[in-house]
């Protein structure tokens, strides 16, 4: 076994020590600090991200119930509205249909007034005429010609006696 990589050297394990040892000063301070300052940044940021996250979303949620109180509330605002407006529909109709209905009663006392003015009017001109043609026969019968003072007497005569009860 004369190989010269297996046969152990004192000065080669001193060199092999010494140049681990320099490499390991040389990595810690220029290599791993800012390796670990960089790893430690990087968990830093890591975390806050998972805090801002967090907090996103509880954000979010707070907003969500937020948006569903309000949508609750405006739907309730909108049920109420919907109940009033139909309710005011329902007493506008009514009110239009008592306007109505008066109207029409209105109507129909002014023309039964109109209907029993007419029917006054012609029961009168059926009266006068029933007169006239009463003093007409009369006087035929009585041979004699009545003047228009005596017509009125006897006109006004007639109507007192057809006014009266019982006629």
């Amino acid at each position: 076994m004369d190989n010269p990589l297996v046969r152990p050297d004192p000065g080669l394990y001193v060199w092999t020590i010494l140049t681990f040892l320099a490499l390991l000063w040389l990595l810690r301070r220029f290599a791993w600090g800012p390796l670990l300052k960089a790893l430690d940044e990087r968990r830093k940021t890591i975390a806050a991200a998972v805090d801002d996250a967090r907090q996103a979303r509880e954000q979010l949620d707070t907003a969500q119930q937020q948006a569903g109180k309000l949508m609750a509330e405006a739907r309730t605002q909108a049920d109420a509205l919907l109940v009033r407006v139909r309710a005011d529909a329902d007493r506008f109709r009514a009110e239009l249909r008592e306007k109505a209905v008066a109207e029409a009663a209105a109507i129909a006392k002014n023309a039964e007034r109109q209907i029993q003015r007419e029917t006054a009017n012609a029961i009168e001109a059926i009266r006068r005429e029933a007169v006239d043609l009463s003093v007409a026969i009369a006087s035929k019968l009585i041979k004699r010609q009545i003047t228009a003072a005596d017509q009125d007497a006897l006109v006004q005569d007639a109507l007192k006696e057809i006014r009266r009860p019982g006629h």
